[in-house]
């Protein structure tokens, strides 16, 4: 990996981390259980469509094992992967069939996905069907902050690609 490629991806997972830090110290957006915007996954998004496959899951990877050290939630760990991985696999999928310009929409999918392993997760861990009870919930929610993250990063992507262009052209 080139050093100016590996630095882009460090400084989006150094982010990434912020976001999520920032994020852990705001109240509950609802009384349910699990349910917040995931300010880290703007930058996840956004480097799907921007890095590899093997890239983007090295910067998943590292930002789920440092948010758990940095939040002291080590538990975390096993619902962030879940999610994640599943969240990824079909973001990296539908990537191939869903433009840079509907970027919203794979975001969107990709929050249905990572809601879906951590619910599956918690059912397994728990070995308590009573979980699936936070599921219509957690889809609704995670549609609206997969909605308003995947904004986000087709904001950024679409920035950094106009900038780039004047940049060519300048």
């Amino acid at each position: 990996m080139k050093t100016k490629r590996l630095t882009e991806l460090s400084l989006l997972t150094a982010a990434a981390l912020i976001a999520f830090i920032i994020e852990l110290r705001l109240p509950d957006l609802s009384a349910i259980p699990g349910v917040k915007l995931g300010l880290a996954n703007i930058f996840t998004v956004y480097a799907v469509y921007r890095f590899s496959c093997k890239e983007v899951f090295l910067m998943m990877i590292t930002r789920i094992f440092l948010g758990a050290l940095f939040s002291s939630n080590f538990s975390a760990i096993i619902y962030s992967l879940a999610g994640g991985i599943l969240c990824l696999g079909g973001m990296l999928l539908l990537k191939r069939v869903i433009p840079a310009n509907y970027l919203w929409l794979c975001s969107i999918f990709g929050a249905i996905l990572h809601n879906t392993g951590q619910i599956g997760a918690a059912a397994i861990l728990t070995r308590t069907p009573a979980v699936l009870a936070y599921y219509p919930f957690l889809l609704v929610s995670g549609c609206i902050a997969g909605l308003f993250t995947g904004l986000c990063a087709q904001y950024v992507l679409k920035r950094l690609i106009r900038r780039k262009t004047d940049q060519d052209n300048g």
